[in-house]
Order: C-alpha cells, then sequence, then structure tokens
C-alpha cells in the first residue's frame, strides 16, 4: 500500500473520530439540558414528561428513590430492541444519552427549584425539555426508549409512528392526574406539547429551507432574475405539459424561509401568471446552498 492510501485511510479515520466526539459532545449537552428541565424547573412542581421519562418520574415519586436510577432501569429493554431492531451504532447513542441522563438527574436530585410558578415552570419545562431531546436528535440519537417501541408496535397496526407515540403519552400524562393530581396532569400536557414544538425548531433548525419549482414561458428571464436579484443558484429542468403537451422549462430552486417573499415578488414582476410549487426541507447536504452577494 503506497504512503497517498494510508495517508487517505489515516484521514478518514481521524474524520471518524471526529465525528463520534462531536455527536457525543452534543449528546452530553442535551441530556444535561434535559436534566435540567426535569430536577431543576417539572419536578420540584409535580410536572412530567411523555415517555418512558413519565413513567420513571412517578415511580420515582411514589418511591422516593432517585430518579437517574428508574430512567437507567425503565430504558433497558428498549435499549435491547433498539440494538435489535435498529441497529448497533444506534443503541450505542441512546444508551450513551440515558446514562449521562440518569446520571445528571441522580446529582441535581432535589436541587432547588428556578421557580415555583406554575404555568412558568410549564413553559420553562417544555423549553427545556424540547431543546435537550431536539438536540439529541440532532445528533443521532434520543433520550427515551418509548420512541423503540412505538416503531415496533407501528409494524404490526395501522397507525403511524406519531400516533403511536401521542396514545402513550396521553395514557402517561393521564396516569398523572392519580399521582400528582389532574390539575397537574394538564400542566404536563402544555409542557409536553411545548417541548413537542421546540424539539421540531431545534431538530429542523431556526433557519428553515425551503424548495421551489416554477413552471413558466418566462423561465429563462425569472432565473436570470433571482440570480441575479436573490443571488441564489438555480437548476433548469426539461418538462412537458400533460393537457398541452407543450415543452416547459421547470426551474428548480432551494431558498431560506426569509426569501420566500422575495422571490415570490420576483416571479410576479416577470409572469404573474407563473406557476410555483413550495415546500419545506428539514435537510441540506452536498452541494452549494451559499448566497452570492447582491448588489
Amino acid at each position: 500500500m503506497d504512503s497517498d492510501k494510508k495517508a487517505k485511510i489515516v484521514q478518514r479515520k481521524k474524520n471518524k473520530l471526529k465525528k463520534y466526539a462531536i455527536k457525543l459532545f452534543f449528546l452530553t449537552i442535551g441530556a444535561l439540558i434535559m436534566a435540567v428541565g426535569l430536577e431543576m424547573v417539572l419536578i420540584p412542581n409535580n410536572l412530567i414528561d411523555g415517555g418512558v421519562t413519565g413513567i420513571a418520574i412517578m415511580a420515582s415519586h411514589l418511591t422516593n428513590l432517585s430518579l437517574g436510577l428508574f430512567l437507567f432501569l425503565f430504558n433497558l429493554p428498549f435499549l435491547y430492541l433498539g440494538y435489535k431492531q435498529i441497529g448497533r451504532t444506534f443503541a450505542f447513542s441512546v444508551a450513551y444519552g440515558i446514562v449521562v441522563l440518569s446520571i445528571a438527574t441522580s446529582f441535581m436530585h432535589n436541587s432547588s427549584a428556578f421557580t415555583n410558578d406554575t404555568l412558568l415552570a410549564t413553559v420553562l419545562g417544555g423549553i427545556l425539555l424540547g431543546i435537550g431531546v431536539g438536540i439529541a436528535i440532532r445528533a443521532g440519537g434520543c433520550l427515551d426508549g418509548s420512541e423503540t417501541l412505538a416503531i415496533l408496535f407501528n409494524k404490526k397496526l395501522p397507525f403511524s409512528v406519531g400516533q403511536i407515540i401521542l396514545f402513550m403519552n396521553l395514557f402517561i400524562l393521564g396516569s398523572a392526574g392519580f399521582v400528582f393530581g389532574f390539575d397537574r396532569a394538564m400542566y404536563s400536557l402544555i409542557s409536553y406539547f411545548i417541548a413537542f414544538k421546540t424539539i421540531d425548531l431545534v431538530s429542523e433548525g431556526l433557519n428553515q429551507t425551503k424548495s421551489i419549482w416554477i413552471i413558466s414561458d418566462e423561465a429563462d428571464e425569472i432565473g436570470d432574475q433571482i440570480m441575479s436579484r436573490l443571488g441564489r443558484g438555480i437548476t433548469y429542468l426539461n418538462g412537458q405539459g400533460g393537457y398541452s403537451k407543450d415543452d416547459k422549462q421547470v426551474i428548480f430552486c432551494v431558498i431560506s424561509r426569509l426569501e420566500e417573499a422575495k422571490l415570490k415578488n420576483i416571479v410576479e414582476d416577470v409572469d404573474p401568471s407563473a406557476f410555483l410549487a413550495f415546500s419545506n426541507m428539514t435537510e441540506i447536504q452536498g452541494g452549494n446552498f451559499k448566497k452570492k452577494d447582491v448588489h
């Protein structure tokens, strides 16, 4: 093996280790943020989260034992299922995140609350949980094993994974009414909804992108205007009208969410009758999405 090949292999290994290190770092940050949200915001106010974490919180409250202990024990079966059904890498990521979360909540157990205002705790707790879980998801892991169970049920039941998770969490949050009171269960439901929306925001990113398809007889001029006035690259595709059978030129472009209004104005200035189709995109990989300077 020559020196160039050896150097490339060494470099690939270094890049792989770097990616793992970054992944573990963000899983750690996500788990710590979630631990703060649980032990310093939700639990002191008798509020819970959904999934396995919610069950662990109720078990900790009833037995007066550490939450971290129940988080670790209750998630063990799901780690095994994740290893069997999804893969070793995913199972390791989940195991690492849950271990860090369990240790962090154990150290923070019986910590003083950030606030004793129930409404403020509901909002703040949901935001912290959403940020923590969202960071973990972006890193390629998760901090709760219930998603694994939902994936398995999805194969045998006529429901989506999201619907199964929602049903499980409604059952868990409803059960919290018998432990903490139904007013706390309702607050917990609000906190769960806030966390759910925050997870989407963090995992998909604040700067959400959109893909746009434009069909117009003035495609060349619209494309030139997009590149000169918006600074975005475009791709021309050849199409054919389904009814007219006429040849059509289709423009494909990816822009940020904030550029949508300006693109619409550009197209309307050139061809008010142009057809536009917008689609949200959560991730872009490869190519060149850099914005060119517009003068």
